[in-house]
């Protein structure tokens, strides 16, 4: 008897796609800028044209890959103004995440932000950048969840979609990276406290020297290409 052919649920490989792809962008193994080429792709990720594009669209509507016109899509490239007004808003609804989350946090939500503090540290002592920054953006996310609003959720993950490759990028220099796993230590011990005003100044904090990192990346190589040009 011939064995079955197994197939994956459409919904199941869309979901897969998008993960990969995602993690491509914010990763910069698609360089901000850079245009995706389909074929490429589609041999990269094992996978035809259509699941691709559905991950591409769902993409586009987070903000990480910008759609053009007869042009197809490209990763999406902030300048310093976009960096500085999404960091900006960034900055607030981080703060008002914590803020809340310290009044609403339950004991097995704190328990398992403990847990991935705790694997987010073994990731930086192993310096995996991959795994930490995985563990770094599941924290944030979930003091937002422990929030309990939808609408500053909904709001959140729109705005953070847009800073995700930066936001990675930002721990690749080791000091700063360092820096980074001290603020979120004293997070942690805010969120323990039930100290929402210490939480949200830890959080806005947190924001604005990631968007000073940023900021020195952007400008260092605005720097190099300028000296290369002439």
């Amino acid at each position: 008897m011939a064995a079955e052919l197994l197939t994956i649920p459409r919904a199941a490989l869309h979901g897969q796609v998008t993960q990969r792809l995602r993690q491509m962008l914010v990763e910069g193994l698609i360089a901000p800028g850079a245009k995706l080429n389909e074929r490429a792709l589609c041999e990269t990720l094992h996978v035809s044209r259509t699941p691709l594009r559905e991950a591409i669209k769902t993409l586009a509507a987070e903000g990480l890959v910008e759609l053009l016109p007869n042009r197809g899509a490209i990763a999406v490239q902030l300048d310093e103004t976009d960096i500085l007004d999404t960091f900006e808003v960034m900055a607030g609804l981080e703060g008002l995440s914590g803020e809340l989350a310290a009044q609403r946090v339950t004991e097995a939500e704190l328990t398992e932000i403990q847990a991935m503090h705790f694997e987010m540290k073994a990731a930086f002592m192993r310096r995996d950048l991959s795994a930490y920054y995985r563990l770094n953006a599941a924290i944030h996310r979930a003091f937002n969840t422990a929030a309990r609003n939808p609408v500053l959720t909904a709001t959140y993950n729109q705005v953070n979609a847009r800073l995700q490759a930066l936001r990675f990028r930002s721990n690749q220099d080791g000091e700063k990276w360092a820096r980074a796993l001290q603020e979120h230590e004293r997070m942690i011990e805010a969120l323990e406290q039930r100290d929402g005003a210490a939480l949200r100044t830890e959080l806005i904090a947190h924001l604005e020297h990631k968007r000073d990192v940023v900021l020195e990346l952007l400008r260092s190589a605005n720097t190099i290409s300028s000296q290369v040009a002439r």
